[in-house]
């Protein structure tokens, strides 16, 4: 090459890197608490999926209506009763190169079925997956389910042979705490690839320039996204404020007047299809921390409903929330099949119920109650466990909120280390099986009482369920689940308190759809 043709090269190449720079878009991204793990199939909690779903893809998606689309499978059917068939979507490749096929579609399902994997609840049913060719799966149920599709756009699709390679074939033991390879690893096929990941301080993204679906209408344009995880309230909303933060899913809702003040700043809220609620342990004969020796108040269904009655949760609403929530008598949203008004109506607060109901369970002077708490994960978590422990103890049950990290307080409450506490939960499905399964039935094989930490059980309850989990009469399915619910609600096998809106804030040059949800969809985000 002459002298004269290098040097156009460099000023092309010089050229070509500056036009890049140029349209480089990086949003700068915050959230109270950090992802807990990479690995696909082993924490299913919002912070974790929140960062996953950039990179992972599953065969189902869901557009910005939540209507569901194609992903990584083409198109699905139901051929025979007990399977599922899925034309898959050709040419697609990973992040390290590797060619997406059936084999990985067929290793990614086996591995969500997994003992250690939190995913279950969205292969519910499922009993194998078979590969037909290199681009066709079938999945094959233990009985007819009306219902696979709704799970499936949350259940991630991996490499085997990334997974072979790294060891990493079966699901982190997040409740043990494990360290695999996937744990600060990913290897997806999605809009976005893992360029670094820090644990609790930062998190970088790249695009992902291969990926299939950036030729969609309306496909996002950013290039990198960089997710900060900041705890401290008053921080985050500075750094919003401020300009060093694009973007916050979890505004604090005392500020968000000012926020919305702030002719840089933009906000969109809306309902979000997730439910505040309480849960005791109603199994052991003594709870592992309490006063009480010898018996558990919590197995009194009058000691369950004493707390019930004993809170307030419109107090909770325009104190603590200021207005950014629907308080209920219902485990799931108005979003979900199988929601009733009849099943969305609170005990009365009435405290002095409460006390009598105490007296008659025999503590008339009440008792002493660890109440443990996450302190990041859910808007406004630890004031709301601080406001109603100061309910409960004006009916005489002194609760000690012990509130931590929301990293630290699942792995505590899912070893059932806990006597009461507070949780939330989506219905990613749209389907309230999703939550009867999961939070109300019994312990037992699969994702059959995978997140019941209070031990809750009422074999009734589990026979609905269990004729939910089949029935292809879509009525007489739905008034089961209202039925199950309504049996539920009579026990008070758990406390809802309300259902939580999001507000979320950003930057007035980013453009992003608000989602019930509440999980960020990047690739849909623009920036000017």
């Amino acid at each position: 090459m002459t002298k004269k043709w290098a040097a156009v090269a460099v000023v092309a190449a010089l050229a070509a890197g500056l036009a890049a720079s140029a349209e480089a878009k990086t949003l700068r991204m915050s959230v109270a608490g950090d992802a807990s793990t990479m690995d696909p199939h082993a924490n299913n909690a919002g912070n974790t999926t929140l960062i996953l779903k950039q990179i992972y893809e599953p065969l189902i998606d869901r557009n910005q209506k939540l209507e569901k689309v194609p992903g990584l499978a083409l198109e699905w059917s139901n051929p025979e009763p007990n399977t599922w068939r899925f034309k898959l979507r050709q040419g697609v490749k990973f992040h390290d190169g590797s060619p997406f096929t059936a084999d990985d579609v067929v290793f990614s399902i086996t591995r969500a079925l997994a003992p250690t994997s939190d995913f279950k609840l969205y292969v519910n049913g499922i009993k194998e997956a078979k590969k037909v060719d290199d681009f066709t799966v079938d999945l094959i149920t233990t009985a007819p389910n009306p219902i696979v599709p709704d799970g499936l756009p949350r259940v991630h699709i991996m490499s085997k042979a990334w997974a072979e390679k790294n060891s990493v074939q079966q699901p982190q033991n997040f409740r043990q705490k494990e360290e695999t390879f996937a744990v600060r690893n990913a290897n997806g096929t999605g809009p976005f690839s893992l360029r670094s990941r820090e644990p609790d301080s930062k998190t970088v993204l790249a695009r992902n320039t291969a990926w299939w679906g950036w030729s969609q209408q309306g496909a996002g344009n950013l290039t990198e996204i960089v997710f900060t995880p900041i705890n401290n309230d008053a921080t985050r909303f500075s750094a919003l404020m401020s300009g060093e933060i694009d973007f916050v899913l979890d505004p604090p809702v005392q500020n968000l007047e000012a926020l919305k003040r702030n002719p840089k700043i933009k906000v969109l809220e809306g309902p979000e299809n997730r439910t505040l609620y309480l849960a005791m342990d109603q199994k052991r004969d003594e709870l592992l921390y309490s006063n009480v020796k010898g018996k558990n108040p919590f197995k009194d269904v009058r000691v369950r409903q004493a707390v019930y009655h004993a809170i307030d949760a419109e107090a909770i609403k325009t104190r603590v929330m200021r207005g950014q929530s629907v308080p209920t008598g219902s485990m799931w949203t108005q979003f979900v099949n199988g929601y009733s008004e009849g099943n969305d109506k609170r005990l009365p607060l009435d405290r002095d119920k409460a006390k009598k109901l105490l007296a008659e369970a025999g503590y008339p002077d009440g008792f002493e109650v660890t109440f443990d708490c996450p302190n990041n994960r859910y808007i406004n978590d630890e004031q709301i466990c601080i406001a109603i422990a100061g309910m409960l103890a004006q009916v005489g049950i002194k609760a000690t909120v012990a509130a931590q990290p929301f990293t630290q307080f699942l792995p505590k409450v899912q070893r059932t280390e806990t006597s009461f506490y507070l949780l939330a939960w989506g219905v990613p499905t749209f389907d309230a099986l999703y939550t009867l399964q999961a939070l109300i039935r019994s312990k037992g094989e699969g994702a059959d009482g995978s997140f019941n930490y209070g031990n809750f059980s009422n074999a009734k309850i589990d026979a609905l369920i269990d004729g939910v989990k089949s029935e292809l009469d879509l009525n007489k399915r739905r008034n089961m689940m209202i039925e199950a619910l309504k049996l539920h609600n009579d026990e008070v096998g758990n406390i809802p308190i309300h259902h939580q809106m999001i507000p979320w804030a950003m930057a007035s040059n980013v453009f992003a759809h608000h989602q019930a949800e509440n999980q960020l969809d990047a690739k849909w985000v623009k920036v000017d």
